[in-house]
């Protein structure tokens, strides 16, 4: 004997229901003359064999060929004298479902004029109506064979994942121009993706972007580009990069326990500190100066016939005050003009001949 349903309704589908079936599994046996309730929240949409036989609107409902005029057409299953016929009944929720969230679930990989490659995550909010039912049923139950809220979820995260794909293609040239953008593409979002969302009988009341942000290797490909950007000079950048990582090897060959190894990495460290300072001045220094216009290299200028006392120390390789040490015991004449110390080169040649 066929399990016959007398009466159809959905008095406990949730706020957060987009759809329930009755029966929840198979196929169920309704009798003409059974009763349809609906409530005010609900469209009820009748199913079988693939096709939506009729939809019912918020009230009370008697089952008869009037308002299910298909079933003339269909196979009729004869119990007890009754007129039997089988199918699915879909309980659609017409409320606003607001707050619905969409992200991405792998970056998007775009092109970048600036970067080469980009990889991209977006993310953010919508606001949705079911505005026909009935067509809503054929197009997400019928079609994809979905019903159940995390399924239809899923199924639209998708469709807008897609389009954000598109879109982002379309107007984007460089992340770097990218927050400029935002209005056009969300303008571009909500355009196709409410055109997408009518062929499946939903009307979309909001749509959000709340963020677009580049994973992890992005951003530190952006952070290296801001940092050669600063330098200003390619040949500097790199020069500058070789000198880190060789100071970062320095810090990890002078972290060993012992003494000795300690001892060669502060040594080390030490060297590479002066390495690095001197390495990044003259990529500086070249990136600021002009090319040579020929191959000669330049003297180094001449000392004074007659020097300051620190031309003097510099003359000597040693401090001025060694200098001064040197004309205070009479070892090395000097003349005093007013304030200022003056020393004859050759009587500084004759100094250091003995």
């Amino acid at each position: 004997m066929p399990r016959i349903i007398d009466v159809v309704e959905a008095p406990d589908q949730g706020a957060d229901e987009m759809v329930v079936r009755k029966p929840e599994y198979g196929s169920g046996d309704f009798r003409l003359g059974s009763q349809v309730i609906v409530r005010e929240s609900q469209r009820a949409v009748f199913y079988r064999d693939g096709k939506s036989l009729d939809e019912f609107d918020a009230g009370r409902h008697t089952i008869t060929t009037n308002n299910l005029p298909i079933l003339s057409g269909l196979l009729r299953l004869i119990a007890g004298g009754d007129n039997i016929f089988t199918a699915e009944v879909y309980f659609v929720n017409i409320r606003e479902f607001t707050d619905m969230k969409w992200g991405t679930p792998q970056p998007i990989s775009l092109r970048d004029t600036d970067l080469g490659l980009v990889r991209l995550r977006a993310f953010g909010q919508y606001t949705m109506q079911v505005a026909d039912p009935k067509r809503f049923v054929d197009q997400i139950v019928g079609t994809q064979g979905l019903y159940r809220t995390a399924q239809i979820e899923e199924y639209l995260r998708s469709v807008i994942i897609s389009r954000m794909t598109d879109v982002l293609g379309e107007n984007m040239t460089s992340i770097f121009d990218l927050p400029a953008l935002y209005d056009e593409i969300g303008a571009g979002m909500r355009a196709k993706v409410q055109d997408d969302f009518l062929a499946m009988g939903i009307a979309l009341k909001q749509f959000l972007i709340v963020s677009i942000s580049p994973t992890e290797e992005t951003a530190k490909a952006i952070d290296e580009r801001a940092s050669m950007g600063a330098i200003g000079n390619m040949d500097a950048y790199m020069k500058f990069k070789a000198a880190r990582a060789v100071g970062d090897a320095a810090q990890q060959s002078g972290g060993s326990g012992d003494g000795l190894g300690m001892g060669a990495g502060l040594g080390m460290g030490a060297g590479i500190g002066a390495g690095m300072a001197g390495m990044i001045s003259q990529a500086m220094q070249s990136s600021s100066q002009p090319a040579q216009t020929t191959g000669s290299v330049s003297a180094p200028a001449a000392a004074p016939s007659v020097m300051t006392l620190e031309e003097a120390a510099a003359y000597l390789k040693v401090s001025a005050t060694d200098v001064q040490a040197l004309i205070d015991s009479g070892e090395l004449k000097a003349r005093t003009i007013g304030s200022q110390v003056r020393i004859s080169r050759d009587v500084i040649d004759a100094f250091l001949a003995g």
